[in-house]
């Protein structure tokens, strides 16, 4: 029988004589396998072991399910060990920053993991980096830097799950944790300038803000008094014009009347006014004889100060004593013949 035969090994006859050929292998196979299970104790040949064949016609891999695995972006071991190809990105507003970040994951299916991508680590690398790289795109840099890393690295695990899922990789990512964002170094003390300028400009504005609103309320508060004030005025000349108007009427009416009375009545009272107002004492110098001169201006000071009245009475002078009466006969002849 010619090796070509399909059935050489499997007991074909090989001529008249009905002569068996070589032994069939899969049978051999079947029935050591056989033999092993009844010594092991199994009971059919469906439950019992199963054999692999040795490197290089099969091999195994062993996938850890619940191991957490993690991803270094833009740096390894250490933020300051950084791969600036993978961390130097471009955001919305035409500035680079340097980012640096860690994906932490766990794989969920060994069949995908193993066979559906041919690396499948570089294929989580990458999805990272580019997933990340679209997200800052869309971010302005005091975002990125001060304000919203927390929603950036959301946006990103989201972004990285749906691409990892399209290319079924079988990985189920944990977290994402921006470790570091910062402007290059080239740029930094720049950057610190121009930050800093920022930082000055709030603050002066917040103080100008201050300012106006300590100002402008005390400025409306003025504003309102002056003019309650000049309103107070207008209505105070107002009526003493009508009164003085009212009044001027009145004596019209008299003097219309009586004329000479009306304005002998006008000239005492006006007088009246004027001496009432002054100081000054009047004396007849013309006779020769001593009269007694009393501080009136004096006595008129103190008399509308209430607590100092009693002083103001202690300080007049003394009563002078009794004139003689013959000096006084004297002095009235002389100033009666000094008035002949």
């Amino acid at each position: 029988m010619s090796l070509n035969d399909p059935n050489w090994g499997r007991g074909g006859s090989r001529g008249p004589g009905g002569n068996q050929g070589p032994p069939d292998l899969d049978e051999l196979w079947r029935s050591f396998n056989r033999r092993l299970n009844d010594l092991f104790g199994g009971r059919g040949g469906g439950t019992g072991l199963r054999w692999r064949m040795p490197y290089p016609v099969q091999s195994h891999e062993i996938v850890n399910l619940s191991q957490v695995r993690t991803l270094e972006v833009g740096y390894r071991n250490n933020v300051k060990t950084k791969v600036l190809k993978e961390s130097l990105m471009l955001t919305d507003d035409e500035n680079i920053v340097d980012l640096q970040f860690a994906v932490q994951y766990v794989v969920t299916d060994a069949r995908a993991w193993l066979f559906n991508n041919r690396r499948p680590e570089e294929v989580a690398m990458q999805t990272a980096e580019a997933a990340m790289r679209e997200v800052i795109g869309k971010s302005r840099m005091d975002a990125i830097l001060y304000e919203g890393q927390d929603n950036i690295a959301n946006q990103a695990q989201v972004l990285m799950q749906q691409v990892l899922d399209t290319y079924k990789t079988g990985i189920e990512l944990s977290r994402v944790t921006i470790q570091n964002a910062q402007p290059p170094e080239q740029v930094q003390a720049a950057f610190d300038d121009a930050v800093k300028a920022g930082q000055d400009r709030e603050r002066q504005k917040n103080e100008g803000q201050a300012y106006a609103n300590d100002v402008i309320p005390k400025a409306r508060g003025a504003a309102s008094r002056l003019k309650a004030e000049a309103e107070g005025y207008r209505a105070r000349v107002v009526a003493n014009a009508e009164g003085e108007a009212s009044r001027f009427q009145q004596v019209l009416t008299e003097y219309s009347k009586a004329p000479a009375i009306t304005r002998e009545r006008i000239y005492l009272d006006t007088i009246q006014q004027v001496l009432s107002s002054t100081s000054k004492v009047i004396l007849d110098y013309k006779g020769g004889g001593n009269l007694l001169y009393l501080p009136l201006d004096k006595l008129m000071q103190q008399a509308g100060m209430a607590p100092e009245s009693q002083a103001a009475a202690r300080s007049l002078p003394e009563p002078m004593a009794p004139m003689d009466p013959q000096r006084t006969r004297d002095s009235l002849r002389s100033r009666d013949r000094g008035d002949r």
